[in-house]
C-alpha cells in the first residue's frame, strides 16, 4: 500500500504540478493552498469550495500533516519551549519568544546537528536527520494554534506568530532544498503570508550556499561568527576548517539581498577567548565596507561545556569600540535559559512542564 503524500511538504508550484498530475486543472492547487495553512483545517472534507468527487481523491491519496500535544516547558521570562515528537520518533524543539508588540518564534531546520560548534549544546547530539518542509512549517502551525487557543490574559504577545529565526536545532544551508520550499510556503499569500523581513536565516558560514538562499529568498540573513582570526575559529566551529573568515565574508560582500538590508553578524562571547579590545577592533575591520548590524550575546553557560560568559563591564566595553567605529551593535540577553531554551541550549531534551 503506498503512503499518502503530504501536502504540506509542497509550495504552490509543487501543489499545482500535483493537482495537474491528478488531471486536474492548476487552479486546483492554489485552492487546496489557500485551505491547508487555515486555523483547524485537518480533512479535505473541510474545502467546502472544491468538488466533492476531488475531494474524496485527496482523501484517498494524499494528507494533511500536523503536530500534536507538544511537550511544553515555560520560562520565567515568558518564553515557551516546544519539543514536537516526529513520526519517527525524533524529537525537534522550536522556542516562543514573545514582546508585547510581536511572537518570535525560533525554528529547528534539522534533527540535531553535525557542525559540532564547541560553545553548542545541539551540536553533541550529532547530526540525525533533515527535516521535510513539512515539518518546518507545521512548528509555526503548531505555535498558531497554542497562540489561537490561550486566552488573552495569559498572552504576553498578539494572538499569532509575527516573526521567524531559524537559529534552532541543525544547520539551516545544510538542509537547503527543504528550506526553500517551507520558506516559500511560509511567505506565500495563500500559506502563511509571512514577508522575507520578519523572517531571518541564521547560519554557521556555509558560504557557497549563500548566493542560492539570497537569489530564491528574501528572508535576513544572520551569520554565526563568533571569532575574528582562523585560529580561534576553528577552535569553537570547524566549519571553518573547510570556509575560512575570507571565505565566509567574501560571500557575505556578494550576498544577493534587498536594498536597505543588512546582514545580522551574531558574536558569541567567550571570556577569555574571544572577547577582548584588540579582538573587537579587529572585527570592525574584518566587518568594514559589508552593510552588517552586531548582535552581540553573552555565553549561555552550560555545565557540560567549560566556557564562560564575560562580565557585564567587558561587554559593554566591546561594544563600545564597535560603536565608535560607527557600527550598529546590539547586546542581546538570551531568553528562555531557565528551561534551556536560550540560543545553544537546545538539545533534543524537553521535559513536560510540572
Amino acid at each position: 500500500m503506498n503512503a499518502k503524500t503530504d501536502l504540506k511538504n509542497y509550495d504552490l508550484k509543487g501543489l499545482v504540478a500535483f493537482v495537474e498530475g491528478l488531471g486536474q486543472p492548476a487552479f486546483r492547487g492554489r485552492q487546496i493552498m489557500g485551505w491547508l495553512y487555515r486555523p483547524g483545517i485537518r480533512d479535505f472534507r473541510q474545502m467546502t469550495d472544491i468538488a466533492k468527487k476531488f475531494r474524496e481523491i485527496l482523501q484517498e491519496k494524499a494528507c494533511i500533516s500536523h503536530f500534536t500535544e507538544p511537550i511544553m516547558e515555560r520560562s520565567q521570562d515568558g518564553s515557551i519551549k516546544f519539543g514536537f515528537r516526529l513520526e519517527d520518533g525524533a524529537l525537534i524543539e522550536s522556542v516562543l519568544i514573545p514582546e508585547t508588540d510581536r511572537n518570535t518564534l525560533c525554528l529547528s531546520s534539522q534533527v540535531g546537528c553535525s557542525m559540532r560548534c564547541a560553545f553548542c549544546l545541539t551540536g553533541t547530539m550529532g547530526f540525525i536527520r533533515n527535516l521535510t518542509p513539512s515539518e518546518i512549517v507545521n512548528q509555526v502551525c503548531a505555535v498558531q494554534d497554542f497562540l489561537l487557543a490561550e486566552p488573552q490574559e495569559n498572552r504576553i504577545g498578539p494572538a499569532e506568530v509575527t516573526n521567524l529565526v531559524f537559529m534552532g536545532m541543525g544547520e539551516p544551508l545544510n538542509n537547503l532544498d527543504n528550506l526553500l520550499i517551507a520558506l516559500s510556503i511560509l511567505t506565500e499569500p495563500k500559506g502563511l503570508d509571512l514577508t522575507g523581513r520578519k523572517i531571518t536565516v541564521s547560519t554557521c558560514g556555509i558560504a557557497p550556499k549563500l548566493k542560492r538562499l539570497g537569489e530564491n529568498s528574501t528572508v535576513n540573513l544572520a551569520i554565526s561568527l563568533h571569532a575574528v582570526d582562523d585560529a580561534t575559529r576553528n577552535q569553537l566551529m570547524p566549519v571553518n576548517t573547510i570556509y575560512p573568515l575570507d571565505v565566509l565574508l567574501d560571500a557575505c560582500r556578494t550576498y544577493p539581498m534587498p536594498k536597505r538590508r543588512r546582514i545580522m553578524f551574531e558574536y558569541i562571547l567567550l571570556k577569555g577567548i574571544n572577547d577582548s579590545d584588540d579582538q573587537a577592533l579587529e572585527l570592525a575591520r574584518k566587518l568594514h565596507k559589508i552593510p552588517c548590524k552586531i548582535n552581540l550575546l553573552p555565553y549561555n553557560e552550560s555545565p557540560n561545556l567549560p566556557y564562560r560568559s564575560p562580565s557585564p563591564e567587558r561587554v559593554l566595553a566591546f561594544q563600545k569600540i564597535l560603536l565608535d567605529k560607527h557600527f550598529s551593535v546590539f547586546i542581546r540577553n538570551s531568553r528562555g535559559s531557565d528551561i534551556a531554551a536560550a540560543c545553544g541550549q537546545l538539545a533534543g531534551k524537553s521535559q513536560p512542564a510540572l
